[in-house]
């Protein structure tokens, strides 16, 4: 597989991701994006919950993580950066694919007094998801600043991943607050960036 593959790869990975968290609000009319989970446009009862998990999230899995499993070798040997690659790989890209297979019970409601199977595994995956990509992301930032040929690309990544860190524990701490949704978007855009930003690189590495 070759560095452009591997870029178009993590392109697509993301895209499919973000068009999924767009347009799944549009199924409502009361949907706020500063106050709601992601995960309640593609809810167990959603009107087209199953079209975004099928063919937006669990494909945006399924390529974030043949990215990551791929992309740390497109790069220069450095154990920090490839621990940080398996684990995006394993709980953005695994992860991603987890909670598009389970999907929440209706309105993804955090006081589970009668939560189903699907809904523990969901919360579960998205927990572990949120504790271990920022981490994985510094990770990486911080083994691609150990090597003299990256500039910016590390400083990106670990200010991408600070980000993330920073709103996670504001989230976590908060679950109540009527600003879940713009949290949670938040560290989901870092997320974003950041994979956009390490496949750019990746496509521009001399070895293929």
């Amino acid at each position: 597989m070759n560095n452009k593959t591997v870029y178009l790869i993590g392109i697509f990975g993301v895209t499919f991701f973000g068009l999924a968290s767009i347009l799944g609000g549009f199924q409502f009319d009361d949907y706020n994006q500063m106050s709601q989970f992601i995960s309640e446009s593609m809810a167990i009862d959603t009107p087209y919950g199953k079209i975004f998990r099928y063919f937006g999230y669990i494909p945006s899995g399924i390529l974030i993580a043949i990215f990551s499993f791929v992309g740390f070798k497109k790069l220069p040997k450095s154990k920090l950066i490839k621990t940080g690659f398996i684990g995006l790989g394993v709980f953005y890209g695994i992860g991603t694919i987890i909670v598009g297979l389970f999907p929440c019970d209706s309105g993804c409601g955090s006081e589970l007094v009668t939560p189903s199977i699907s809904q523990i595994i969901h919360n579960l995956t998205g927990m572990l998801t949120y504790l271990f990509v920022p981490i994985s992301l510094l990770l990486i930032g911080v083994g691609l600043q150990k090597l003299e040929s990256y500039k910016k690309t590390p400083q990106v990544i670990i200010i991408f991943g600070s980000i993330s860190v920073l709103f996670v524990g504001i989230l976590l701490t908060n679950l109540t607050s009527h600003f879940i949704g713009l949290y949670q978007r938040i560290i989901e855009i870092s997320f974003i960036i950041s994979i956009v930003v390490l496949s750019i690189l990746i496509r521009n590495q001399k070895t293929s």
